[in-house]
């Protein structure tokens, strides 16, 4: 069974990050928390097996792979509930798919009959996602959720939530992040101080694809602030970070050589 991890925070709380519930809808407040709720690293459902992989991540252990499984046969099953959405909100659903599909070998199809598939829906708030392939034997589920409220109709933060069903984590969790990028821990909301943790090299592989600044997959500068001030300082002079505009250079590489490239290199976990 192959595994893939692309970044993600290590785990102060990983045992309170909850895994798909059976009514998502109840865990949420009127308020649109967009990527930023009360899931793992704020918009994350994260398996038992996941949570276990995150835990080994954080206290160095390795030998564990239980980052996010690849979809089969380089396919996407996928299904819409369309009564969540207006005509111009599925449209830009359909456009991330095949912005992802036009840029790698994935492909997006629509689910037929009864097979497993990531269900698209709207009657949440937040915008999250399942981690790769997700299929929870423990409570029975046979789909795995995306879920776009109404503030995640943004281009590049559809394409960021289907990364997520594909299998990235985020950007700023890279073992070598510390390098690119400085936390203000003061200035991040109690409580949410694990969404900034960070795996070690042992764990994961980047593919040799350097830190991107750039990439769709990388928290904003106040992400989880308490007070409106930056909770992420670039070192690097004059760039962005957070960028919800689409697919980086660097988030294509990584996804061709997570799907597309046969090698021994491509059935590790990545960064």
């Amino acid at each position: 069974m192959q595994y893939v991890i692309l970044l993600t925070v290590l785990v102060v709380s990983v045992n309170a990050a909850p895994t798909m519930p059976k009514n998502l809808i109840h865990l949420f407040s009127d308020t649109n928390l967009g990527e930023f709720g009360e899931f793992f690293e704020g918009d994350m459902i994260l398996t038992k097996e996941q949570k276990l992989a995150v835990t080994a991540a954080m206290e160095g252990r390795n030998g564990l792979k239980g980052g996010a499984k690849r979809w089969p046969n380089r396919t996407v099953v996928y299904h819409i509930e369309e009564d969540d959405f207006d005509e111009d909100q599925v449209k830009i659903i359909e456009t991330g798919m095949a912005d992802i599909a036009n840029k790698s070998c994935l492909k997006f199809v629509k689910r037929e009959h009864d097979e497993h598939a990531v269900v698209i829906q709207g009657s949440a708030n937040g915008c999250f996602s399942n981690v790769g392939l997700s299929v929870d034997d423990e409570d029975g589920e046979v789909n795995q959720v995306l879920n776009l409220a109404k503030g995640c109709f943004r281009h590049g933060t559809v394409v960021h939530e289907m990364l997520h069903t594909i299998g990235f984590y985020h950007m700023q969790s890279t073992y070598d992040r510390d390098d690119y990028v400085k936390i203000v821990w003061e200035n991040i909301r109690a409580g949410t101080e694990h969404n900034f943790a960070k795996y070690n090299n042992d764990t994961v592989t980047d593919f040799g694809v350097p830190y991107d600044y750039g990439s769709v997959m990388h928290y904003p500068e106040t992400a989880f602030s308490k007070n409106g001030n930056k909770t992420i300082i670039p070192l690097q002079e004059n760039v962005t970070i957070g960028q919800r505009d689409g697919l980086s250079e660097s988030d294509i590489i990584k996804l061709n050589k997570m799907y597309c490239e046969d090698s021994e290199e491509n059935s590790k976990d990545v960064m």
